[in-house]
Parts: structure tokens; C-alpha cells; sequence
């Protein structure tokens, strides 16, 4: 399985970016797929998630500024963000399990269950 993360770049404060991941290498819908972020010195943080069922799950923190959307057809995972802010900085990872995820919290919350990462993208708002 490859993943490869594209959208990333640079943005003033409530400005919009929407990152893409391709997949490629498997077959089937029923994958476990999120995005997640990290800051340097930090720890890598559930954004949001797709689980198998197609339930969706988002951190707190961007819950109503961040929309994540799988299609099946092309084995593309989106994250669609808006009203960007600072806080928002950090390297964007995409993650997939095709063994799939019991519940969007899992898949949010669990980031070891996922067997495959994507080489991240940058973002960064100012």
C-alpha cells in the first residue's frame, strides 16, 4: 500500500487548503482511513477519519472547519480545511488500514492501528 499526500503549502490565518491522498496498491472500500498532524516536539495527533463503515470522526480542535471525504472509486482521501489558524500548523500525514476499523472513534483515536503512512505534507499558517 502507498499513500501519497498532496494540498499542502502556506496560508494567512482563516484562509482554506485541501490536502489530497492517493492510495494505491490494494482493492476493496472497506479501509480505515485518516489524516493526522504533527508539530516538532510533539506528539502526532488524530485530525480526522474514516471508518470502514464510512462514519467519520473529528478531533475537537477542528471539528466544524475541516471536512474529511473518501472516494472509493479513485482511492482518494481528502481533508478540506477552512478558517485556518495558527494552532493549525504542522506536518499532515495520511494513514490507511485495510484491514479496516470497528468505529470512527478507533480510527481517530488509534493511530497504531494503522499499517500504512503517507510521507506527510507541510502546512503552515501565519
Amino acid at each position: 500500500v502507498q499513500l501519497v499526500e498532496s494540498g499542502g503549502g502556506s496560508v494567512q490565518t482563516g484562509g482554506s487548503l485541501r490536502l489530497s491522498c492517493a492510495a494505491s496498491g490494494y482493492t476493496g472500500s472497506r479501509y480505515c482511513m485518516g489524516w493526522s498532524r504533527q508539530d516538532p516536539g510533539k506528539e502526532r495527533e488524530g485530525v480526522a477519519a474514516v471508518a470502514s463503515d464510512g462514519r467519520v470522526k473529528y478531533a475537537a480542535s477542528v471539528e466544524g472547519r475541516f471536512t474529511i471525504s473518501k472516494d472509493n472509486s479513485k482511492n482518494i482521501l481528502t481533508l478540506q480545511m477552512t478558517n485556518l489558524k495558527s494552532e493549525d500548523t504542522a506536518t499532515y500525514f495520511c494513514a490507511a488500514e485495510p484491514t479496516g476499523c470497528m468505529s470512527p472513534v478507533q480510527a481517530l483515536g488509534s493511530l497504531s492501528l494503522y499499517g500504512n503512512w503517507g510521507p506527510g505534507t507541510q502546512v503552515t499558517v501565519s
